[in-house]
């Protein structure tokens, strides 16, 4: 994967400034050492990124709890 130019991030960072406050919520995740390296693999595994495959966990588990 080539580095992103300039002016790719340069867009990147106007779109973020204008819209992750306002759209969307950060959550912090702290696990146990080596977690995330296992979590990336089953993700990659799925071809998701690590972000949405701990999305679809949690909204899986959810969906399940009001089943």
């Amino acid at each position: 994967m080539s580095p992103l130019s300039e002016s790719k991030k340069a867009s990147n960072k106007k779109w973020n400034d204008a819209n992750m406050k306002t759209r969307y919520d950060r959550i912090q995740l702290v696990v146990p050492k080596g977690t995330k390296k296992e979590w990336q693999a089953s993700a990659k595994k799925l071809g998701l990124t690590l972000n949405k495959f701990i999305f679809n966990c949690v909204d899986f588990t959810i969906t399940e709890m009001d089943d």
